[in-house]
């Protein structure tokens, strides 16, 4: 999933790309409102993040100049505390959410998974695309697992790896196939980031995260889902 991010502030900027990235999405950055359009129309984002005062055209601006191309894509503002933000105007113009800077990782997540959620479930229809490990019921379109009636949130990334080993249960994925695979072609191999993010992905989807069942470990090697 493909996000584009307008922010004129580089440490914004960057902050949003390590937290998406972390995520699992795609990103996109541009630094001003002409930029914004111009990557949208080429990129074609499933997401836009905009500043709401920025350069060349604000982000009230472009999401109008958006929406005369795309009636559905999510937009989320995105605005400093000391802005003087007229959310009516954001409203009509089809804006899904706003967030206020500085914004700290977790509200960022939380919001931008809100939206997701959202868009995916309009999008698909498909209801193959939920699959069960053990005893969760994993539903991508929602980016959420089941427990019963226990909701567990999750990323896209997470969905990733768990769709990887299940349609490969039984076989034993080396780190650098599963970090290919989810990750992308484009980043390095990291067996660290792979193994903590395996590791806080087992204490949201494992009863016991000390003896996982879903996902374990291959030593030497790398994971595997039993099935």
């Amino acid at each position: 999933m493909k996000i584009l991010v307008a922010e004129d502030d580089l440490n914004t900027r960057n902050g949003l790309v390590d937290v998406l990235d972390d995520e699992g999405y795609e990103v996109v950055t541009v630094e001003d409102g002409k930029q914004a359009l111009d990557a949208f129309v080429r990129e074609r984002p499933d997401l836009v993040c905009l500043d709401v005062m920025m350069p060349g055209a604000t982000g009230y601006d472009v999401c109008r100049e958006i929406r005369r191309f795309d009636a559905d894509v999510p937009v989320i503002f995105l605005t400093a505390k000391s802005e003087e933000i007229d959310k009516v105007l954001g409203l009509e113009l089809g804006a899904d959410d706003y967030i206020v800077k500085p914004f700290g990782v977790k509200e960022i997540v939380a919001r931008i998974r809100a939206v997701t959620r959202r868009a995916k479930r309009t999008a698909s229809s498909d209801p193959d695309e939920v699959f069960e490990m053990g005893d969760i019921r994993v539903v991508p379109a929602e980016l959420k697992a089941y427990r019963g009636k226990i909701a567990i949130d999750l990323g896209l990334r997470d969905i990733k790896i768990l769709k990887l080993l299940y349609d490969n249960r039984g076989k034993a994925l080396d780190r650098n196939t599963i970090f290919n695979e989810c990750w992308g072609m484009d980043h390095m191999p990291n067996s660290r980031s792979l193994d903590q993010h395996i590791s806080q992905l087992r204490k949201r989807v494992e009863r016991d995260p000390k003896s996982p069942q879903i996902i374990r470990t291959v030593h030497s090697v790398g994971y595997r889902y039993e099935g």
